[in-house]
């Protein structure tokens, strides 16, 4: 018999790539033919052999993958200069072992060029955009970095716009990526180290940190977890993202991401650890706190009490999406008493003809709008809004119209629907879109009641959960009285003078910064006078 618990039952990995781990073959044409028969014969994959040195004597060949590498590059610095050039400098090559030095130090003009021995090596450089060069007689090889496929320009972020602040954001390529890092952190001590991801992929992953500010701990375990990675791919940060997350079983996020590298580089400067995957804008950040992800960046881009009063606003708007249907399934179910008597006539009036309880009623409600949400998003962007704005203008009169809703849960569901959309947050929006049909539930079960245990259980998974050893709900629980300068409330600038407590343990002052003071200037009056 078929058991549940074998989906989940770990299968053992092959972890056999089926390319042979060997040293390369010192016979070029064995090494080409080799090549071809590995790489099926794939028409992206160009060969070009050729001979070099005054007289010619020397056969080499370059290999690399077309699409991935900038040809002119290529042409002018690799290809002219070991077969023009090194002819009008009279540079005579053989076989000799000091040939290859001479090529490496002498001759190319590369920026970056590696040397290796072995065929796993090999392939890896041909499929991540360089240009391997082959010597005839020789068992090891160049590789020169001439990436330059076509990419898409920095441009603003889609998933997070702003009024104020930068308008650059990540794009799909990992060194432009840390390149907009380097823009915003001019320090030494932002380290970035990449590593190789995936058996078939071979993503490249860059760990970001600033040394010193960083806890090494966290920066440690950082590292585990990606080293116990072992998959065939990583197509998106959401991949690294499962893999590493410290709880599954959770409806709330437990790793940030952003592709904004204003947010990006405040989590760094805030002590905590960025991880960039090459092909995705969005970047991970950890640990990551349930206060995070009600905190935009445009917060700290306007005064400070603006920022407050949003920032309370975005609090109020996660309890309304999370309970406003609920609280009106329960007050219209269980407690009529608390509800005024001539909203409660009206409402009575209102649900006279309609032949579901709220429950129901809700659930096509709600159910029907997320089913216009998800199709306005995969639709087309030129008609995409126009669907799910007017299908749910059309549904709603529609459905109230035939009497199978009300006019008033048309109004609580329209209330509950924008105030989904002020979170910052998309992850965050998801779990509230999730929790809310089960607080829908205890509300039509046990009234008032049901919500307030529903509000107890979710608190108490709240604390329970972690984000790389750091408590999710920090500086709440625990309660830190020298972080809430920058949790519910934001403080001007210059009350922000240190770091999070949990997160950072090392550098932990920020700023030695006082209040501005007016400027006491005596008037000419008072001059005159003295």
């Amino acid at each position: 018999m078929f058991k549940l618990s074998n989906l989940f039952k770990k299968q053992p990995v092959n972890k056999q790539s089926n390319i042979p781990s060997q040293n390369l073959n010192a016979s070029l044409q064995q090494t080409i033919q080799d090549v071809k028969q590995t790489l099926g014969d794939s028409n992206d994959i160009i060969y070009r052999p050729f001979h070099a040195s005054y007289d010619g004597s020397l056969s080499m060949a370059l290999i690399y993958t077309d699409g991935l590498v900038d040809k002119s590059f290529i042409q002018d610095f690799i290809l002219r200069t070991l077969m023009i050039d090194i002819r009008k400098a009279n540079v005579e090559l053989s076989s000799k072992e000091d040939s290859f030095q001479i090529l490496k130090e002498h001759s190319l003009t590369a920026g970056e060029m590696n040397e290796f021995t072995t065929v796993n090596e090999l392939y890896d450089h041909i499929l991540c955009g360089d240009t391997v060069i082959l010597i005839d007689g020789y068992d090891k090889a160049f590789a020169v970095d001439t990436k330059g496929w076509k990419q898409r320009g920095v441009e603003e972020p889609s998933s997070q716009t702003s009024v104020r602040g930068p308008k650059d954001g990540f794009t799909e390529t990992i060194r432009t990526n840390t390149a907009l890092l380097r823009r915003k952190i001019k320090d030494p001590n932002l380290w970035i180290k990449t590593k190789a991801i995936g058996k078939r992929t071979k993503t490249d992953i860059s760990i970001a940190y600033i040394n010193g500010i960083a806890d090494p701990k966290i920066v440690k375990e950082v590292y585990r977890r990606l080293d116990k990675i072992n998959t065939d791919a990583i197509l998106d940060s959401g991949y690294i993202e499962e893999f590493i997350q410290d709880k599954t079983y959770t409806p709330f996020p437990t790793v940030y991401n952003s592709e904004r590298p204003d947010i990006i580089a405040a989590g760094l400067l805030e002590g905590r650890v960025a991880i960039l995957v090459d092909g995705t804008p969005f970047v991970l950040l950890v640990p990551a706190l349930f206060i995070q992800f009600f905190q935009a960046s445009e917060d700290y881009y306007q005064r400070a009490d603006f920022a407050t009063f949003i920032r309370l606003i975005r609090y109020l708007a996660f309890f309304l999406s999370l309970l406003t249907p609920s609280a009106y399934i329960a007050l219209t179910t269980f407690h009529q008493e608390m509800i005024p008597t001539d909203l409660l006539i009206s409402l009575s009036s209102q649900r006279e003809g309609v032949p579901f309880p709220a429950l129901v009623e809700a659930l096509i409600m709600e159910i029907t709008f997320e089913i216009l949400r998800e199709a306005g998003i995969r639709m087309p962007r030129a008609v995409g809004s126009a669907i799910s704005i007017v299908g749910a203008l059309v549904l709603g009169q529609a459905a109230v119209e035939a009497g199978l809703v009300s006019s008033a849960m048309v109004i609580v569901v329209s209330l509950t629907a924008i105030s989904s959309f002020v979170s910052p947050s998309f992850n965050m929006a998801i779990s509230i879109r999730m929790l809310r049909f089960g607080f829908m539930i205890l509300a039509a079960t046990f009234g008032l009641f049901g919500i307030l245990i529903g509000l107890i259980i979710m608190i108490l998974h709240l604390t329970s959960l972690r984000s790389f050893g750091v408590p999710y709900l920090t500086p709440m629980a625990p309660f830190v009285p020298k972080d809430q300068k920058d949790a519910m409330l934001r403080f001007p600038h210059w009350g922000l003078f240190s770091r999070p407590r949990l997160i950072n343990q090392q550098d932990v002052d920020r700023e030695d910064t006082e209040a501005p003071k007016p400027s006491r200037r005596k008037t000419e009056n008072q001059s005159v006078k003295d």
